[in-house]
C-alpha cells in the first residue's frame, strides 16, 4: 500500500477506535506507541495520521500530555466554506450570495416547526436581544453577536443540536466574509425592526407572516450584496 493509502486506513482505524469505544470529546487516545504496536505501522504514519485527524477537530494533540478525542466542532467547515466564498469572490462568482440563498433557505424552511412553539424562556431572550438591538441602533451599527445571538436563539427552539451547529457555521463563515468583502453597513434601524418583525410574527403564531418577515429580512441582505457587486 503506498504512503497515502496507508495514513489513509490508519486514519479510519484511528476513527473507528473512537467510534467502538464509544469516546466523548476529551477522551484520552492511546499513546503513539501503543498505537504503533496495535496497527504495526511506524511511528512516523501514526503523526501523520494523527495530524491529518487533528486538522479534521477529530483528535486533539496536546504536547507533553497525549493525544485526544477532539471537539468534532465545525471549525473545519467554517475555514472551508469562508476560504471557498472568498476564493470564488475573487474569480468573480457570486459566492456571498450562494451562501446568503443557503441560509435563507434553511431558515425560511425551519420557522414553520417554530411558529407559536417557542418556550417563554427563548422568547424572552429575544425580547430581549431585540432590545439590545434597539440601544446598539440608537449609537451606531448593530453589533454582529447581537445579531448572531438572535439567530441562534431562534432556532435553538428545534432542539436540534447539529442543526444549529450547521445553522451557526453557516452565520459565521458568511459574516466574516461580509465584513471583508462588502463595503459599509446596513442602516442599523432597519435591522433592529426587521428583527422585531421577526420576533413578532414568531410569537403570533402566524407562519406566513413569520416566513415573510424572513425572507425581507434576508432580501435586504442580497439587496446590499447585489449594490456593492455592480460598484466592484
Amino acid at each position: 500500500m503506498h504512503s497515502r493509502g496507508m495514513a489513509s486506513d490508519i486514519q479510519e482505524r484511528i476513527k473507528r477506535l473512537i467510534i467502538d469505544g464509544r469516546l466523548p470529546s476529551g477522551a484520552p487516545l492511546p499513546t503513539e506507541t501503543e498505537l504503533m504496536e496495535l496497527m504495526g505501522v511506524s511511528r512516523n504514519s501514526v503523526r501523520e495520521a494523527l495530524k491529518a485527524l487533528q486538522a479534521m477537530g477529530i483528535v486533539e494533540i496536546r504536547h507533553g500530555f497525549g493525544t485526544y478525542v477532539g471537539a468534532m466542532s465545525m471549525a473545519p467547515m467554517i475555514e472551508g466554506l469562508t476560504f471557498r466564498t472568498v476564493a470564488g469572490h475573487y474569480r468573480g462568482e457570486d459566492s456571498l450570495l450562494q451562501l446568503l440563498e443557503l441560509r435563507e433557505a434553511l431558515e425560511t424552511g425551519l420557522l414553520a416547526r417554530l411558529v407559536g412553539r417557542l418556550p417563554a424562556a427563548d422568547l424572552a431572550e429575544l425580547d430581549a436581544l431585540v432590545e439590545r438591538m434597539q440601544a446598539e441602533a440608537a449609537k451606531g451599527p448593530v453589533g454582529a453577536d447581537t445579531d448572531r445571538a438572535f439567530h441562534a436563539a431562534l432556532y435553538r427552539g428545534l432542539d436540534n443540536q447539529l442543526l444549529s451547529e450547521v445553522l451557526e457555521a453557516f452565520w459565521d463563515a458568511f459574516h466574516r466574509v461580509r465584513t471583508d468583502l462588502v463595503d459599509g453597513v446596513p442602516d442599523p434601524k432597519v435591522t433592529c425592526e426587521q428583527h422585531r418583525e421577526i420576533l413578532a410574527a414568531v410569537r403570533s403564531g402566524d407562519t406566513v407572516r413569520a416566513e415573510a418577515a424572513v425572507r425581507d429580512h434576508f432580501g435586504n441582505i442580497r439587496t446590499r450584496l447585489r449594490s456593492t457587486a455592480q460598484h466592484d
